[in-house]
């Protein structure tokens, strides 16, 4: 069996599995995350408790939001808006104590 390789840091689908409509939620560490195409967008919502979207979203606890546009270039502002959202709740929850990574 071949060994999975991430896509990039978040391991989400290229940008083609957005303009054909699909949603993606994933995780990595402390960061939980949405990306959903909407309106030519990539509405992209993210938290860190360990919840899923809905409850998050039933919470009130999403704490950041973007929205680029379903492009190349959109693609990649998610992919540094979501490495910014991971770097805030990694420092967020070393601060509580928890440890790096956890």
């Amino acid at each position: 069996m071949e060994e999975h390789k991430p896509r990039n840091q978040f391991d989400i689908p290229a940008v083609f599995y957005f303009e054909v409509g699909n949603t993606h939620s994933g995780s990595r560490d402390h960061l939980r995350y949405q990306v959903k195409p909407e309106d030519g967008k990539l509405v992209i919502e993210t938290w860190s408790e360990d919840v899923c979207y809905d409850i998050a979203k039933e919470r009130g606890i999403i704490s950041g939001s973007a929205e680029p546009p379903i492009s190349p270039e959109g693609f990649q502002e998610m992919l540094a808006f979501l490495q910014q959202e991971y770097e805030r709740a990694e420092a967020a929850a070393r601060s509580q104590g928890a440890p790096e990574g956890a």
